[in-house]
C-alpha cells in the first residue's frame, strides 16, 4: 500500500495545517506526516521495515547521551520547512515542557533515523534530508533498503541551512560509524533487505 496525501487549501497558514493534522481523525495504525505543506498519510511499516529499526534502537541504548532518550513514532516539527515529520527513530532529550504532548521542535533531536518504504522513499532522500538539515538536527542516519545501486546506509552530518554533508555511506553488509556523542559501530550485516 502506499502513501495518501491529503490537499488542503493554497497558502494555508502553518497553524492551520498543525491544527488539521491534529484534530482529524487518521486510519489506526498509519504515519500522518506533513511534508512540504502536504499532509501525508503512509500505512504501518512492513515487518523487515520494523526488524531494522529495532536493531538501531537495540544498538543505541547503551551509548546515548545522558539526559536523553530513544523515541519512536514523536512527531517534530519544522515550520520552516512547513514539515511535520515522524522519524522512525530520534534521540533527545526529555523535554521539561509538558506541552508538548503532541510533537516537539526538530531541534531538539540529536539524532533521526529513517528507513525508507517502497512508496515514499524519496520523502526520507529528499524532502526529509533537507528538512532535517534546515531544523539543525546534528546527524541524520538514512537506512534506503529501496536504493537504486542497493540497499543502502548514509550518514548524513554538519547541516548547513537546508543541506547535510555525507559523512558516510556503506551498502549493507557493511559498518557505519556514529560518531560523538554517539562513538557508535553499527554492523548492517543482520539487516533485511526488500
Amino acid at each position: 500500500m502506499s502513501a495518501l496525501t491529503v490537499s488542503q487549501e493554497p497558502e494555508q497558514s502553518w497553524d492551520d495545517l498543525v491544527r488539521f493534522w491534529e484534530e482529524m481523525e487518521w486510519p489506526e495504525g498509519s504515519t500522518v506526516e506533513i511534508i512540504e505543506g502536504i499532509v501525508t498519510v503512509s500505512p504501518a511499516p512492513a515487518f523487515r521495515h520494523n526488524v531494522i529499526v529495532a536493531r538501531i534502537h537495540r544498538r543505541l541504548v547503551p551509548v546515548i547521551p545522558e539526559g536523553c532518550e530513544i523515541f519512536q513514532t514523536q512527531s517534530i516539527a519544522v515550520p520552516s520547512r512547513f514539515g511535520m515529520f515522524t522519524p522512525d527513530l530520534m534521540v533527545a532529550p526529555v523535554p521539561e515542557d509538558d506541552d508538548m504532548a503532541t510533537y516537539m521542535p526538530a531541534g531538539m533531536a540529536e539524532l533521526v533515523v529513517e528507513v525508507t518504504s517502497k512508496s515514499n522513499a524519496r520523502h526520507d532522500r529528499v524532502s526529509k534530508l533537507a528538512g532535517y538539515a534546515a531544523a539543525g538536527i546534528p546527524l541524520y542516519l538514512l537506512v534506503d533498503r529501496w536504493a537504486p545501486n542497493g540497499p543502502t546506509v548514509t550518514l548524513y552530518g554538519e547541516p548547513k541551512d537546508d543541506v547535510y554533508r555525507p559523512l558516510s555511506a556503506a551498502k549493507f553488509g557493511e559498518a557505519v560509524r556514529l560518531p560523538a556523542p554517539f562513538d557508535l559501530v553499527i554492523d548492517t550485516s543482520d539487516f533485511p533487505t526488500t
